[in-house]
C-alpha cells in the first residue's frame, strides 16, 4: 500500500496512520511513541505561516498546497556514471536514492577500527538498546522537524570512536530522481572525544521535477573533538528543500559548518548550535546564490551556555533576477557564559534591481564579561573596480563575473577538503552570470 499525495496537516496524519507499521524501529517503544507525539503536534499546529516570527519572511504555502507521495512509487536503478558526476574522488561515500541507502552505489572504503558508517534504518532495526535521547532532543521543536521524526525512513549514521582521525571526507550523497516525492532523511553524526573528521552532506536531483526534501541532521561533538560539516544543496529548480541541523558541543570541541545553497525553488536551512561546556568553539560559514524567482533562507542560532566559548559566523549572498534571500542570525549568551566571544557577519551582493534580501543579525547578551559584535551589508558591485578592469582590456561581463567570483571565493577557500573546494569553485563559475 502506497499512500499518495498528502497536503494539509490532516492529510499527513492520515498518511502516517497508514504507513507507520512500515517505518524502521517498530520494535522500539520510545521511538513509536516519539513518532506518534511528533505527528500529533504537527497535525495540531500545521505548517508555519507568515504570522510566525521565525517564518515572517518565508512562506511555505506552496509546500502545504503541494501533493507529494510519502513513499517512492518504484525503485529507480541509477547507474554508476550518474553517481560519479557528484561523488568526490577521495571520499568515504554513502549514496541514498529517493531517501533510501543504495549499497551498490556506495563505497565506504577502509575506516579506522570502531568507526561506523551505515544506514540509520539498518542501525535502528539491528540495535535493541538504541538510546532515546539521540533522536528526539532537537532544539527547538518545529513543525518540519516533527514531520521528519514522524516519517523518517532512512538516513546516515556516523559514529567516530574516541581519538579516531579520518584523512578523507565522508560524503553523504542524497539523490532524488522521482517527481512529486517527499523525501525525509534523518542523519545522526557522533564524534567521540578527541576524534576528527570532515563530513559532506550533498543533496542533488536528476532532472528538473518538483519534489520536497525535509532533512534533519543531528550532530554530537565530544570533548576535544574536531568536526566539519559541509552542506551542499543542489536541488532541482522546481524542488522544495527544508533542512534542520542540530549541534551539541562538549568541552574544548571544535565544530565548523559551511552551508552552500545553489538550487531549489524554495530552500531554508536552520542551524542550531549549543555550546554546552567550557572552551568550545564553532564557525558557521555560508554562501547562497539565487536567480530567477528563487527564495533562499538561512536561520542560525548559537547558544553560549558556558564560559569562554567562541563563535564565528560569515554568510555571503549573491542575488540575481527577482530572487529573494533571508538571513537571520541569532546569538544568545547566557548569564553563566562569561568570557564569551562572538562575531557575526552577513554580506550580500545584489546583481539586479529586482533582487531582495532581508537580513536580521541578533545578539541577546545576559552576561557582562563578553566580546560580541555583528554586522550586515547589502550592495552592488563597485563600478570603480569594474572600470579598472575594463581599462585593462577586460570585457564588462567578464569583469563583473571576476569581481563576483572574488566576493564568493572567501567562503569557498575556507572549506577543508580540497576536493570539495575545487568542486565548489567549478560550480560557482558555472552559476555566475556571463552577461
Amino acid at each position: 500500500m502506497t499512500p499518495r499525495q498528502p497536503g494539509s496537516a490532516a492529510d499527513y496524519l492520515g498518511a502516517f496512520r497508514r504507513i507507520s507499521s512500515l517505518l524502521p524501529g517498530l520494535h522500539l517503544d520510545w521511538l513509536r511513541q516519539a513518532r506518534a507525539e511528533a505527528i500529533g503536534r504537527f497535525s495540531q499546529q500545521g505548517f508555519p505561516t507568515l504570522h510566525d516570527e521565525e517564518w515572517k519572511y518565508t512562506s511555505v504555502a506552496s509546500i502545504e498546497k503541494g501533493r507529494f507521495n510519502i513513499l517512492p512509487t518504484a525503485s529507480d536503478n541509477l547507474l554508476a556514471p550518474q553517481v560519479a558526476l557528484h561523488a568526490l574522488p577521495d571520499s568515504h561515500l554513502l549514496v541514498f536514492v529517493n531517501g533510501r541507502l543504495d549499497p551498490g552505489l556506495s563505497r565506504p572504503g577502509r575506516l579506522p577500527p570502531g568507526t561506523v558508517l551505515s544506514s540509520l534504518a539498518y542501525q535502528l532495526e539491528q540495535d535493541q538498546d538504541w538510546p532515546e535521547d539521540t533522536l528526539v532532543t532537537y532544539p527547538p521543536a518545529s513543525p518540519f522537524a516533527d514531520l521528519n521524526l514522524a516519517f523518517m525512513a532512512d538516513g546516515a549514521y556516523v559514529r567516530l570512536p574516541p581519538e579516531a582521525t579520518l584523512a578523507a571526507p565522508i560524503q553523504l550523497l542524497f539523490i532524488t530522481s522521482e517527481a512529486n516525492l517527499a523525501v525525509q532523511p534523518r542523519n545522526l553524526l557522533v564524534a567521540g572525544a578527541g576524534s576528527s573528521a570532515s563530513i559532506v552532506e550533498q543533496h542533488v536531483a536528476l532532472g528538473e521535477s518538483s519534489y520536497f526534501t525535509n532533512a534533519v541532521t543531528d550532530i554530537v561533538v565530544g570533548s576535544g573533538a574536531t568536526l566539519e560539516h559541509h552542506k551542499l544543496q543542489q536541488e532541482s529548480p522546481a524542488a522544495f528543500h527544508i533542512a534542520t541541523v542540530n549541534v551539541a558541543q562538549a568541552a574544548k570541541s571544535r565544530f565548523t559548518s559551511t552551508a552552500f545553497a545553489l538550487g531549489a525553488r524554495l530552500a531554508r536551512t536552520g542551524i542550531a548550535v549549543k555550546l554546552l561546556a567550557e572552551d568550545a568553539s564553532c564557525t558557521l560559514d555560508g554562501l547562497y546564490l539565487s536567480d530567477g524567482r528563487q527564495h533562499v533562507d538561512h536561520h542560525t542560532w548559537i547558544d553560549h551556555q558556558k564560559p569562554r566559548c567562541t563563535s564565528r559566523q560569515l554568510y555571503k549572498g549573491i542575488l540575481n533576477g527577482a530572487s529573494r534571500a533571508v538571513f537571520n542570525g541569532r546569538v544568545v549568551v547566557h548569564p553563566d557564559a562569561q568570557g564569551s566571544d562572538a562575531l557575526q557577519t552577513n554580506h550580500n551582493l545584489l546583481l539586479s534591481e529586482n533582487a531582495e534580501i532581508d537580513t536580521k543579525p541578533q545578539l541577546e547578551i545576559w552576561a557582562d564579561d563578553v566580546k560580541c559584535s555583528h554586522g550586515a551589508t547589502v550592495g552592488q558591485l563597485d563600478e570603480n573596480q569594474v572600470f579598472y578592469l575594463r581599462a585593462r582590456g577586460i570585457a564588462e561581463a567578464s569583469a563583473r563575473a571576476m569581481l563576483t567570483r572574488a566576493f564568493a571565493k572567501e567562503i569557498i577557500d575556507r572549506v577543508g577538503p580540497l576536493s570539495l573546494q575545487e568542486r565548489l569553485d567549478q560550480l560557482l563559475q558555472d552559476k555566475l552570470p556571463r552577461q
